[in-house]
């Protein structure tokens, strides 16, 4: 297929930037990029153009760096939501894409980003939070939030009845309890009140009452 050489006036991802020199296929270069006005054919004339198109490329990348930076900014504070249905059991039925990220971001912040500068090593299968890396620029990176929600309804457990077996099981230990508690407060000893003294008389007194007696009946004999 024979080549041709052009000069570029328009960036063209994976081919080049103004003022490129390239070679593409004939055809390629007169059915799409002549025609499109993305480029023009080498010729003497028009490599007087060069130096304004090396210009204009200078003033379209930094403008496309301070954008990108601002954007860099912005997008590490956001959380981008996608909704995805699951199982029962909290499985996802498929995967979040690069191109289902961005198309959240036009959707949710209007944020329209090209699906290849979103940097994912595999696909989403997982609900909850991950971070993304974005690569905005050659030489701006971002990162970007993203939650991945369950469409699917959580089914809560309803609590089971207890069986009959487990009542009577539960009533027993609640008796044992009871009847555990009771002996020890039988168990506890109890303490008795103190009797009274009792008073006992001088000895004297019980001596000085005993002799009375006999010496009335001695003086009675005397008498007789």
């Amino acid at each position: 297929m024979p080549k041709t050489e052009v000069i570029l006036i328009q960036n063209i991802v994976g081919l080049g930037g103004e003022s490129d020199l390239v070679k593409v296929a004939a055809g390629y270069a007169r059915n799409y990029l002549f025609p499109q006005g993305l480029a023009v054919p080498l010729t003497a004339a028009n490599k007087r153009r060069i130096e304004a198109l090396k210009q204009r490329r200078g003033e379209r990348e930094a403008h496309e760096f301070n954008t990108m930076t601002e954007l860099s900014k912005s997008i590490s504070m956001l959380i981008a939501v996608l909704q995805v249905k699951t199982g029962e059991d909290g499985k996802m039925f498929g995967a979040v894409t690069a191109g289902m990220i961005a198309d959240q971001l036009k959707t949710q912040f209007d944020i329209a980003l090209d699906k290849k500068k979103i940097h994912l090593e595999h696909p989403i299968k997982t609900l909850g939070e991950h971070q993304i890396e974005l690569h905005l620029h050659p030489e701006v990176k971002s990162t970007l939030k993203v939650r991945i929600e369950s469409t699917t309804p959580l089914t809560i457990p309803t609590e089971v009845p207890a069986t009959e077996a487990e009542r009577r099981d539960g009533a027993a230990r609640e008796s044992r309890g009871h009847k555990r508690r009771d002996e020890q407060a039988t168990a506890a000893p109890t303490e008795k009140p103190a009797r009274p003294e009792k008073k006992s008389r001088p000895t004297a007194e019980k001596a000085e009452k005993s002799e009375k007696p006999a010496k009335s009946g001695k003086a009675e004999k005397d008498s007789k």
